[in-house]
């Protein structure tokens, strides 16, 4: 189980790194939620995985679950949505007041030099 997440948490950060090099800004706002994704199965996969215990202290502590890893994921992810929708708001808004998502014509910079 901890290769299959290695792998899925390794696509997951190549992915966004491609998408946040990009000069859409939609991309770059895919790319960041793409990669607090990676982030939060890298931290799950590092507190431990255990299949079908719940996070409770039960008959001994062989099959205990630490749940402040989840509880902060779960946090992060509140978090990562609220500002995920804050960003696609700013770029629909900048899409429709200047025409476009390129990030070189909204610092304003000339394409041609």
């Amino acid at each position: 189980m901890e290769l299959v997440m290695a792998i899925t948490t390794g696509l997951l950060f190549a992915v966004a790194v491609y998408l946040i090099l990009s000069r859409s800004v939609l991309r770059i706002i895919l790319g960041t939620s793409l990669l607090t994704h990676g982030v939060h199965l890298l931290l799950l996969s590092m507190a431990g995985l255990k299949t079908g215990v719940a996070p409770l202290i039960g008959k001994g502590t062989e099959s205990y679950t630490d749940p402040l890893p989840q509880a902060l994921i779960l946090t992060s992810i509140v978090i990562n949505f609220g500002v995920t929708a804050f960003f696609l708001v700013l770029a629909y808004r900048a899409n429709q007041t200047l025409g476009t998502d390129d990030l070189e014509k909204l610092r304003g910079g000339d394409m041609d030099e």
